[in-house]
């Protein structure tokens, strides 16, 4: 079974272990507490238990799913190492970029890995969640900027959320592939998930609509054509929720093996926050963030708004969730702790 195409042919709750009126009762509840929210999918056993859509919004709508986006992007490093094309994440991060000068003195940036990024361990000039974002997107040079900042300000090893590190990601998936994210995505991501490939945009601009707006489309992209790390991705719900199937599932997905096992595993270990980042999880792996307990493990790609994939695998639970975004958005934890396991029969 785990290893079948998911099926978005609803089911009776009931026929997988969980309460229908419980579900019901969610759906009657977000639209008075989560009025942003756009696409709903709950997947248990690989059975599509609920799925509906708010604020006028149908399956096929697309919607930027902003940080989910690094997700993403971790499963694409993932395949990438797979291939050979990354040899390892202890690989020096200045490696890739051979024509950046660096001062002698900068020791600890030409000590970076690919690890340090995709952990979030990296030092940068800026304070913890005060990233200069504004000042990076009207750059020509993204990947100079954020060169420029990094390893300043902090150690290797002290958690420090950085969409710097997700957009040097990519660029490094580019530099080793020959191919961008979303044209690797396409090729080894997508196509196997039965997702409808990301077009490019030739007339993407660069301002905040361009990037972040309305008229984003596709897989937003940098002033040199490399796709953004972190944010910037149009899915679907259901697209979504194929990606949080497939990481259940062990990197399994209609009998291939599209991400690797180890991979997986390896990704949502997570380290220990030294301090409260968010109240939905305590750890953080290679771009996933984690959620541990006594009682419960769950995993989750998690973006501006509420946008959220939620993968609980002891309870063979996947949700997916696309928001509409905006501040101070009611936090989709909520929903698991409140509707989704208590559902659970």
């Amino acid at each position: 079974m785990k290893q079948m195409a998911l099926s978005f042919e609803k089911i009776d709750p009931s026929m997988v272990g969980m309460c229908k009126e419980k579900l019901i009762e969610m759906d009657k509840a977000i639209p008075v507490l989560y009025k942003n929210l756009n696409g709903m999918i709950v997947i248990r056993a690989n059975k599509m238990v609920f799925e509906r859509y708010y604020n006028g919004y149908q399956k096929e709508d697309t919607f930027h799913i902003a940080s989910v986006t690094k997700s993403i992007l971790s499963a694409l490093i993932g395949i990438a190492i797979e291939q050979g094309n990354i040899k390892s994440l202890d690989q020096k991060v200045l490696d890739f970029f051979p024509d950046y000068i660096c001062h002698p003195s900068e020791i600890q940036k030409k000590a970076v890995t690919i690890r340090d990024l995709l952990t979030m361990r990296a030092p940068y000039l800026f304070k913890p969640m005060q990233e200069p974002m504004e000042k990076m997107v009207r750059r020509k040079d993204w990947i100079k900027f954020s060169l420029d900042l990094l390893g300043k300000n902090g150690n290797i090893g002290a958690f420090k959320y950085a969409n710097c590190s997700a957009h040097l990601l990519s660029v490094i998936l580019t530099k080793s592939t020959g191919k961008s994210a979303r044209e690797f995505a396409n090729e080894y991501l997508f196509k196997p998930l039965d997702i409808k490939p990301i077009e490019d945009n030739p007339d993407q601009t660069f301002d905040y609509e361009g990037l972040f707006g309305k008229q984003l489309k596709g897989w937003a992209k940098d002033p040199m054509g490399y796709s953004t790390g972190g944010w910037g991705l149009k899915l679907t719900t259901r697209d979504l929720a194929k990606f949080g199937v497939l990481y259940i599932n062990g990197g399994i997905y209609n009998h291939q093996q599209i991400v690797s096992k180890d991979w997986i595993q390896a990704s949502t270990i997570g380290i220990p926050l030294e301090k409260e980042i968010n109240v939905s999880f305590t750890h953080y792996g290679y771009l996933w963030c984690i959620y541990r307990s006594e009682k419960l493990f769950a995993y989750m790609a998690l973006g501006d708004g509420g946008n959220m994939i939620c993968c609980i695998p002891e309870k063979e639970i996947v949700v997916a969730v696309t928001s509409k975004n905006m501040r101070k958005a009611h936090d989709r934890w909520d929903l698991i702790v409140d509707y989704i396991l208590p559902a659970i029969l």
